[in-house]
C-alpha cells in the first residue's frame, strides 16, 4: 500500500511539473507604443500636435473619428473625440510586445481578464486591451510588417516617447500586476518635498521606457491637475534645443511651463494640449544627483 501511494505522489507530482512546464511564457515587452486621449476639440488637437510639437497626422487604425500623431513610425498619440463633457482625457497606455497572441494566453493564465481574442488592423500589427487593478486601460500591440506612418515627421521637437504617467490610488495593487505579473523593474522614485515618495517609476522589462505611479493626487481634482498627474514625456538631447524651437513656434514661458529642473535630476519643461493633458519634454540623462533616491534602471538614450 506504501508503494502504491508513493506511486500516485510521484505520478501527481510529474503531472504537476508536466503543467507547469506548458505554462506560457511572458513575451517581452519592449517600450511604450502609444497613449490614447480623449478630446473635446480635435481641430485644436490637431493644431497643436502638428504644428507646435511638429508631428504627422494620420487617420487611426482603429478608431474611426480619431487621428493618430507621430514622431517617429513605432510611437503615437492617437486623440479621439470624447464620449462625453466629463470624460477623463487619459485614455489608454499601449505597450509594444513580441507576441500580443502569447501575451493574451499569458495574462489569462494569471487570472487577468482578457478578450477571447487578439484583434488585427491593416498595417498588420495585432493587440487587445485590458484593465489593470485601478481600472486604467492597458493595450498591447505587436507592431506589424508596415509601419503605421512612413516616415519621422522632420519638423518633430521630439520623436521618442520615454514615460507616461498616471493616477494610482494603491501602489502595492498596481505592483501585482505591473511588477509580478508583467516584469517591471524599479527604476527610481521621489517626491516634491524631501522623506515624500509623490512618484515611483517603474521601466518595461525589456527596454528603458517606463511608468510613473502617480501617487498622492488630492480628493475630487479638477480637470488641470488630472492632466498635470495624468501625462507623457517625450525624451530630448538638450532641454535649450527645445525651448529654441518652441519659442519659433509661438510659445513663451509661463510659470507652468518653463525649462525647470526636475526632482530626478533631469532638466524639463511643461506644456499643455488643448484638453490639458501635461506633456512633458525631459532630458534623457541627469545633469545633477536625484533627490530622494537614486536610478535602479538604465537610462533611456535617443533613438
Amino acid at each position: 500500500m506504501k508503494k502504491f501511494y508513493c506511486f500516485a505522489l510521484l505520478a501527481c507530482i510529474s503531472a504537476v511539473a508536466l503543467a507547469q512546464k506548458k505554462l506560457v511564457t511572458r513575451p517581452a515587452i519592449t517600450g511604450i507604443a502609444g497613449v490614447g486621449l480623449a478630446t473635446q476639440g480635435l481641430p485644436s488637437d490637431r493644431t497643436f500636435y502638428v504644428q507646435t510639437l511638429g508631428w504627422a497626422a494620420v487617420p487611426s487604425i482603429e478608431a474611426p473619428g480619431g487621428v493618430r500623431f507621430y514622431g517617429v513610425p513605432k510611437q503615437w498619440v492617437e486623440v479621439l473625440p470624447a464620449k462625453n463633457a466629463d470624460e477623463h482625457p487619459f485614455r489608454y497606455v499601449a505597450f509594444a510586445t513580441s507576441d500580443a497572441k502569447r501575451m493574451r494566453v499569458y495574462l489569462a493564465q494569471d487570472g487577468v481578464a482578457v478578450p477571447a481574442s487578439v484583434s488585427r488592423w491593416k498595417d498588420g500589427s495585432q493587440g487587445f486591451r485590458v484593465q489593470d487593478p485601478e481600472g486604467n486601460t492597458v493595450e498591447f500591440i505587436q507592431r506589424g510588417p508596415l509601419p503605421s506612418h512612413p516616415a519621422p515627421a522632420p519638423r518633430a521637437i521630439s520623436s521618442r516617447m520615454i514615460h507616461a504617467g498616471f493616477q494610482v490610488h494603491n501602489a502595492a495593487a498596481e505592483d501585482s500586476f505591473y511588477k509580478k505579473i508583467l516584469g517591471f523593474t524599479p527604476y527610481w522614485r521621489g517626491g516634491m518635498k524631501d522623506g515624500v515618495t509623490d512618484f515611483i517609476s517603474i521601466q518595461v522589462p525589456n527596454g528603458t521606457d517606463w511608468i510613473e505611479y502617480m501617487l498622492n493626487v488630492p480628493a475630487n481634482p479638477s480637470r488641470h491637475e488630472l492632466g498635470v498627474v495624468d501625462h507623457f514625456s517625450l525624451g530630448v538631447a538638450d532641454i535649450d534645443t527645445v525651448v529654441a524651437k518652441l519659442s519659433e513656434r509661438g510659445w513663451k514661458p509661463s510659470p507652468g511651463s518653463r525649462k525647470q529642473m526636475g526632482r530626478d535630476g533631469k532638466y524639463q519643461l511643461n506644456l499643455y494640449d488643448p484638453d490639458d493633458v501635461r506633456v512633458e519634454f525631459m532630458q534623457f540623462l541627469p545633469s545633477q544627483k536625484p533627490c530622494c533616491s537614486p536610478f535602479t534602471g538604465p537610462q533611456p538614450q535617443p533613438e
